[in-house]
């Protein structure tokens, strides 16, 4: 099977030309971009400034510029409402616009103390699932429309893997549109797991609200979840955030069509910069096989 078109040297989103964009973005606002380095880079290119206490994220998908806007006010909601979680760098009128780039600035959390716990994350997420509904306009839960948007922005995909995908995508609305959630709606982070919690000096602080919605909590509880069935994540880690929490996802009938749509947006994520960074290649044909395979058993690796 032909999984991926074949390489071209002209990736959007190499290390060089992210650096380039950054090195703009910090000259309009008076930062220096110099020894920055590179955090991640799938969703977001995300530098810590060495000069300055400040991240920069870079978004790197074209198709997902619409998020930024609801990222700022997010963001300005939860600090009004004192949760911990990161702040925007203050003075800077966010988002920042360069050339056909997007960006947010944020205050740089330095990480202190040990890695933030399940516990932790289960304490940050019913402190967000107690918060009013947003007097801001949030979008209602819709998982799956970044996944098609991903794939209309893909740097290669092969014409049968995309028809593999868009069907899927279809299938799991149908199944979607089936299910009754047990928990109340309300605010959703939308990303919740460990890797989105900083352990900063006073205390963990949640960050990443490119997914944040109005839709059924139970979707918060899904990246642990899904964790511990693909990654090998402890299993005794996910039923400690689960009693901590409250609810016990695995137990739920509904849980099967969160997984299949949790694990689409992990297989899609890196199709708009994979080009740019080629090493994700082999990691995305596994999971593709995996899912084309029905093989719920095949461990997964994160996109590094």
């Amino acid at each position: 099977m032909n999984t991926l078109v074949a390489a071209a040297p002209d990736g959007r989103f190499t290390q060089d030309k992210l650096i380039a964009v950054l090195r703009e973005v910090c000259r309009t606002q008076g930062l220096d971009a110099t020894g920055a380095t590179l955090l991640r880079c799938t969703n977001n290119a995300v530098f810590r400034l060495a000069a300055d206490r400040a991240v920069v994220r870079i978004v790197v998908s074209t198709k997902l510029l619409h998020r930024v806007e609801k990222v700022v006010r997010t963001a300005r909601w939860l600090a009004e409402h004192d949760v911990p979680a990161v702040r925007l760098l203050p003075g800077v009128r966010q988002p920042v616009r360069v050339g056909g780039h997007v960006a947010t600035l944020w205050e740089d959390v330095p990480e202190a103390g040990p890695p933030a716990s399940v516990n932790d994350l289960a304490d940050v997420l019913r402190a967000l699932h107690a918060l009013p509904m947003p007097d801001h306009p949030l979008p209602y839960w819709a998982p799956l429309d970044d996944v098609r948007r991903r794939l209309t922005d893909a740097e290669e995909l092969a014409d049968d893997d995309r028809a593999f995908l868009e069907e899927r995508c279809s299938e799991l609305e149908r199944r979607l549109h089936d299910l009754t959630f047990p928990l109340q709606e309300g605010f959703v982070h939308g990303d919740a797991h460990l890797g989105n919690l900083i352990s900063g000096p006073a205390g963990p602080v949640v960050c990443d609200f490119d997914s944040s919605c109005v839709g059924p909590r139970e979707w918060d509880l899904t990246p642990m979840a899904v964790g511990v069935l693909r990654f090998g994540a402890s299993r005794r880690r996910y039923r400690q955030l689960a009693a901590r929490y409250g609810f016990d996802l695995l137990r739920w009938s509904g849980f099967p069509v969160l997984r299949d749509v949790r694990e689409l947006k992990l297989t899609t994520s890196v199709l708009p910069i994979l080009r740019s960074k080629p090493e994700f290649r082999p990691q995305l044909e596994l999971r593709l096989r995996s899912l084309r395979e029905g093989d719920a058993s095949a461990r997964w690796t994160r996109y590094r």
